[in-house]
């Protein structure tokens, strides 16, 4: 099912609805605007006390211009591995939880399953915040959440948040012989990338260490950049997108607003040439930073699930943040590794889904959590 974000899911989610209906379990389903995508919230063992989660998101990255020498819709196996777009990041979690519906069903575990299925985790986790607010409303309160992204079977309990913005400026242009009567964009959007970069430096230079993460301290950087038409018209108009990605122990929102009180304190000089000038802010996506603790609950259940005595950290970004900040305590624990996510000949090992499988055996059949 090519569930690539900027698809609808949907083939997906009526799969995974259909599925679980047959069963005899009613699905919540809340959608997009456009209904063109959605989420599913399934509860097995309904009457249970409330249960844990198992999340996953549904779309994946793109894989135009990659190098494949498979299909990467084909889910093919060879060489004791799953290959496919979303193997590892991170349907193969998905597909092994409808798997095991059943057992969920018939286990003798005191407490519900959720499956939460959501959209567009891949470009700034959009679905799961209707998913949240969704359980909000109907007064469904987890005691847990597993988010099943590629960890290796080994529970991760902290990961960095995921903070992008775009800026656009707006100066005013002029024959490149007449300067001092233009307002160069550019060279404004310049400005504000240099105070990102300063930024940067003194994150790496000063900010205090979070051992674990492969760099241990806050990054910000610029992605993207566009400006101008031609080497003698000064430009009116530039855009540049940049990120933070921020440990769980610092404030990214103060970033963020550094940002903004920095470019607040060069529009005065751009409006003395064009009152229209200066610099307008969006945002792209915020995704907060996720910390848990290694004697969690939902910490030490997964441990036990995986078999696993060790705990990690991981540098991508997931939905865990979300669900943290909603109240419900999560872990982030599945199968393969982010190394083989978003890469061309996308794989999980076999190896990684029989531990997942066992993972979710002994979850149908767990007396406690924690």
């Amino acid at each position: 099912m090519n569930t690539v974000s900027a698809n609808s899911n949907l083939e997906l989610i009526d799969f995974a609805q259909a599925h679980l209906a047959a069963l005899g379990v009613k699905s919540r389903i809340t959608y997009n605007a456009e209904r063109t995508k959605a989420n599913l919230f399934a509860t097995l063992g309904e009457g249970k006390p409330a249960g844990v989660i198992l999340s996953g998101h549904t779309d994946t990255v793109p894989w135009d211009g990659q190098a494949w020498s498979v299909d990467p819709l084909s889910a093919v196996v060879q060489n004791e591995r799953l290959y496919g777009r979303g193997s590892a990041d991170m349907k193969s979690y998905i597909a092994i939880a409808l798997a095991n519906a059943q057992r969920f069903l018939e286990g003798d575990a005191p407490f519900a399953v959720h499956f939460a299925f959501t959209y567009e985790e891949e470009i700034g986790c959009f679905g799961v915040r209707e998913l949240i607010a969704d359980m909000r409303d109907a007064g469904i309160k987890p005691l847990a959440c597993i988010v099943g992204e590629p960890t290796s079977m080994v529970p991760a309990i902290a990961h960095k948040g995921v903070y992008r913005y775009k800026c656009c400026v707006r100066g005013k242009e002029a024959h490149s012989s007449l300067t001092p009567k233009s307002v160069n964009a550019i060279e404004m959007a310049a400005r504000v990338i240099g105070k990102v970069r300063d930024m940067a430096e003194d994150f790496e230079r000063s900010e205090p260490r979070y051992d674990g993460f492969d760099v241990p301290f806050s990054t910000a950087s610029v992605g993207q950049f566009h400006g101008g038409i031609a080497d003698n018209v000064v430009p009116r108009d530039a855009e540049f997108r940049y990120e933070f990605r921020d440990l769980p122990t610092a404030d990214a929102k103060r970033m963020q607003s550094d940002v903004l009180a920095y470019a607040a304190s060069i529009e005065p000089a751009m409006k003395k040439v064009a009152p229209d000038a200066g610099f307008k802010f969006e945002t792209i996506c915020e995704i907060p930073s996720f910390l848990g603790a290694a004697g969690d609950p939902v910490t030490l259940l997964a441990q036990r699930l995986a078999s696993e005595d060790r705990t990690t950290l991981v540098a991508f970004g997931t939905e865990a943040g979300l669900f943290k900040n909603a109240g419900i305590p999560t872990v982030v624990c599945g199968p393969g590794s982010i190394e083989q996510a978003h890469q061309p000949d996308e794989f999980v090992s076999l190896e990684q889904l029989a531990r997942c499988e066992l993972f979710m055996e002994r979850l149908a059949t767990s007396h406690t959590i924690g």
